[in-house]
């Protein structure tokens, strides 16, 4: 079953009267067995779009399909979507066995049709030790993972991740990435997972949508964004680091990723500017030189310069990215 997003319109009203717009015409599919991930900076519009596709809010225009259905003026209870939100919102006052299974139990299956599965789905996501917990009673991991599960009981139309990794530590985050790859294969729906984090966006999409502005700016498959993005916007957003933009004559603005700058030394050929910050990253240093304007070059932590130092900074012509200097647009 499809999930489709048409031309999707919403403005808000804020303190000062005026119309902030949200989602400005946004177009949008995910497939059968699809985990598209929406990545974008905050007040890109990516969380309202999904609380668009849950029914928690009302689309001043446009349409929410999902299989044939169109759902736009159907209320959230009747849309069968579920929604895994950064906190998990689980039910305070009952056990982890309990907000699993409360999804069946509200749509009438039978008491013990719901322990089996309640306990089988426990067990895949291995909290089957915490089902007589309680909420308060749990990490914020072992919360997540509890919220993933009540959507494996239910098996939506439809299953909505809103930021659900932003309060977990890295190594939890890691194999959480894993468990969320697992559940959706499971499931087998359409998965849209909404991420500020490029990285995890990258790691886990099978396609990506970068949004800025209420758009769309390039939705592909990550290896596509990576090499090809569309605008200077998604060669910011997407990618280790963001691509150093430099202009240069004829109204075209030159792309080049920091894991492709050469760093050298002064009479090597190249730009020559001074080493501005060197910042450790583990075996590796980021480090800013000023030329005209700053670039960023990702380095071994073997070839760092020295703050201060005169270096030329070069890279392949087979490396660069052509933009439009006006609309910003891929050449």
């Amino acid at each position: 079953m499809s999930l489709r997003v048409e031309a999707a319109h919403k403005s808000f009203r804020a303190h000062s009267g005026t119309r902030v717009v949200a989602l400005d015409g946004v177009d949008l599919t995910a497939a059968d067995d699809e985990l598209l991930v929406i990545v974008g900076p905050s007040g890109s519009g990516k969380s309202t779009l999904l609380r668009a596709v849950a029914g928690l809010e009302t689309l001043d225009a446009g349409r929410v399909v999902i299989g044939d259905r169109d759902v736009t003026a159907v209320p959230a209870a009747r849309r069968d979507v579920a929604m895994v939100f950064q906190e998990g919102a689980l039910f305070p006052h009952l056990s982890v066995a309990a907000n699993i299974g409360i999804g069946e139990r509200a749509r009438g299956a039978r008491r013990r049709d719901v322990e089996v599965r309640v306990r089988e789905v426990a067990r895949t996501l291995d909290v089957e030790h915490l089902l007589e917990r309680m909420p308060g009673e749990l990490s914020g991991g072992e919360r997540q993972r509890v919220a993933l599960a009540r959507v494996m009981v239910r098996v939506p139309a439809v299953c909505l991740l809103d930021e659900p990794l932003a309060s977990v530590d890295a190594e939890l985050r890691l194999r959480m990435r894993g468990e969320i790859r697992a559940v959706q294969r499971s499931l087998g729906v359409p998965m849209v997972h909404v991420t500020h984090d490029q990285f995890e966006a990258m790691a886990m999409g099978d396609r990506v949508a970068v949004m800025d502005g209420g758009r769309v700016l390039q939705c592909d498959r990550p290896e596509v964004l990576y090499a090809q993005p569309a605008t200077t916007a998604v060669a910011r957003i997407v990618g280790p680091l963001p691509m150093n933009l430099l202009p240069v004559a004829d109204g075209i603005v030159v792309g080049v990723r920091p894991e492709r700058v050469r760093v050298c030394r002064e009479d090597e050929g190249g730009r020559v500017g001074t080493v501005v910050s060197v910042e450790p990253a583990g075996e590796e240093c980021l480090v800013r030189v000023l030329v005209d304007e700053e670039l960023l070059a990702r380095l071994p932590w073997t070839a760092a310069p020295k703050v201060g130092e005169r270096v030329s900074v070069a890279w392949r012509p087979e490396d660069e990215h052509h933009f439009d200097a006006a609309s910003g647009r891929r050449r």
